[in-house]
């Protein structure tokens, strides 16, 4: 029996994933959980979006269509980008894909060879270093810590760069911590890739997600636009998770390599769901303002109530919608905490090691469900916290 590609044996899963397939488990057993594991907004998409895939439907557009997207769509986005982020791109410098992840894949894969390294966020998104050991490339982390909260550290990530380094991964606002980049170190950013000939993938996914002040795409800083790659989509911003619709902005030069790639595997995205993205980012309704609104109540709420439950430390995050909380002052590790959440709470949550080694000390809850939702889940943690809290007792 031959075995599997040597690949296989370095990629992992996702914590987040792991974590809702023993859920369901629970569940199907009758058991009541709460879900705070996946990053899955509890709204739909506006009924002019809904309207716009079935018009599209009902026109004939479900056949093959370009690979990198629609025309209408690609310039739709490009206007998109430069109302919300000020950003002057066109549609030549688009490329649709099913999927922020497999936006992801493919753009690490036309830009990875063997041995190339890629630094990327730790605490950070699980498939940044998964993918990048699965091209052969070498994930460098750098950490981002509470002491600096959650900021990169710019002289961290000179000290790590090498001959080897081809790729700096930003991902602003961060999952799991949601911090937002601030100014300073973002032009700090700018300038390293710069001066050591960077590729820069910025992650933004949760870029409409923030909490204040405006938002700024590290592809707006001088000398940025020919090596930066965005990816964004439509599953946070417009809660279309199982559309499946994502996109990268690449130099022009990129371009051509992130076709051949979608040639060579899924071709083009559902042309139906293409035109009804048109709709979404519209937004008509002022969909994505409000559900905004709504996290920002939930979040205010949500951190009060964890920093109520013993050895639990959490401050607000500045962007997407998680939860980092520091349990290290509960004396248990992380891992046996939320399986105490989930079997004998019935909340759902993911240990912090699932998003890289600095998170060990800490785990994350999504509060992307309605407020009372998120209230049930605090009374329900803090009727367990009696398993650890004589330790925080004598701490």
């Amino acid at each position: 029996m031959r075995l599997l590609a040597s690949r296989m044996a370095v990629m992992t899963g996702e914590g987040a994933l792991s974590v809702y397939a023993r859920a369901k488990e629970l569940e199907r057993e009758g058991r009541s959980i709460i879900h705070l594991e996946l990053g899955e907004p509890d709204f739909h998409p506006s009924a002019s979006v809904n309207d716009a895939l079935k018009r599209a439907v009902d026109d004939g557009k479900d056949r093959y269509c370009a690979v990198a997207g629609v025309l209408p769509l690609r310039e739709a986005i490009a206007s998109y980008l430069h109302d919300t982020r000020n950003l002057e791109v066109t549609a030549d410098n688009l490329v649709i894909a099913p999927g922020c992840k497999i936006a992801l894949f493919m753009a690490m894969m036309a830009l990875i060879d063997p041995g190339d390294e890629v630094l990327y966020p730790d605490p950070g998104f699980p498939g940044y270093s998964s993918i990048t050991l699965g091209l052969g490339g070498v994930p460098v982390p750098f950490e981002l810590s509470e002491r600096n909260y959650f900021q990169p550290d710019p002289e961290q990530i000179a000290a790590k760069i090498s001959p080897r380094t081809k790729i700096l991964i930003a991902n602003s606002p961060g999952n799991p911590t949601g911090t937002v980049y601030t100014d300073k170190v973002q032009r700090r950013l700018a300038d390293l890739a710069v001066k050591h000939d960077l590729l820069v993938l910025s992650d933004e996914i949760y870029a409409r997600v923030i909490y204040g002040g405006q938002y700024v795409s590290l592809m707006h800083y001088p000398g940025m636009e020919e090596r930066t790659l965005i990816i964004d989509g439509f599953s946070k911003s417009f809660a279309m998770t199982g559309w499946r619709l994502g996109y990268t902005v690449a130099p022009p030069r990129i371009v051509p390599a992130l076709n051949m790639l979608a040639v060579n595997s899924y071709t083009c995205v559902a042309e139906f769901s293409q035109y009804a993205a048109i709709e979404a980012l519209k937004d008509r309704e002022g969909t994505t303002p409000r559900m905004v609104h709504e996290f920002t109540k939930r979040r205010e709420q949500f951190i009060r109530d964890l920093n109520r439950v013993p050895g639990f430390r959490c401050s607000p995050p500045d962007g997407a919608f998680y939860a980092w909380v520091n349990i290290s002052d509960t004396g248990m590790g992380a891992e046996e905490l939320c399986r105490i959440l989930l079997e004998e709470a019935g909340v759902a949550a993911i240990p912090g090691a699932a998003f890289g080694d600095a998170g060990t000390d800490f785990i994350r809850f999504s509060f992307a469900s309605s407020t009372a939702t998120l209230q049930g889940a605090v009374e329900r943690i803090l009727r367990v916290s009696t398993s650890w809290q004589g330790t925080v007792a004598t701490r």
